[in-house]
């Protein structure tokens, strides 16, 4: 049952498919959603899966219903995202079932790293997960956050 908590999607957790290419949503990031709430999973540029819970997923909505029809680019970029996205509940045990396209892009075979974002979280192959966390290592981190104004 959904509570009026806000949820941080925050820590790193190390899930397995199951045989029918379920993942498991953390418990700690989906108590306050009601199994009927929709999340969004959408392929990165980057090489794994952008999931948007419920209230990012309305932000979306939100901004594509200001797009122009008669904007090629943004109809492009609408059509793209909604084309490959995968829209999604969760079963009663926190599981979903993740698209084979969603999977292939981010070159997840069997195991997935599920890693918070704040107000999202990603899923990403372990690969892709070591290759994030050594672009991000010692310096390179403290010189990031302070591009970035943190």
């Amino acid at each position: 049952m959904a509570s009026s908590g806000t949820v941080i999607y925050s820590g790193r957790f190390e899930h397995t498919l199951d045989d029918k290419n379920r993942l498991t949503i953390p418990s700690a990031w989906r108590w306050t959603h009601s199994d009927t709430e929709q999340f969004l999973a959408m392929p990165h540029p980057d090489g794994y899966i952008a999931v948007l819970p419920p209230a990012r997923v309305q932000k979306l909505l939100a901004q594509i219903s200001e797009m122009k029809i008669s904007d090629r680019d943004a109809q492009a970029v609408k059509a793209k995202i909604f084309s490959e996205a995968l829209s999604f509940t969760f079963d009663k045990q926190g599981r979903f079932g993740a698209s084979a396209d969603l999977l292939k892009h981010a070159g997840i075979a069997k195991d997935a790293i599920l890693s918070g974002m704040g107000d999202t979280f990603n899923i990403l192959s372990p690969a892709r997960w070591t290759e994030m966390q050594r672009s991000t290592a010692g310096e390179n981190f403290g010189d990031m956050m302070r591009r970035i104004g943190l």
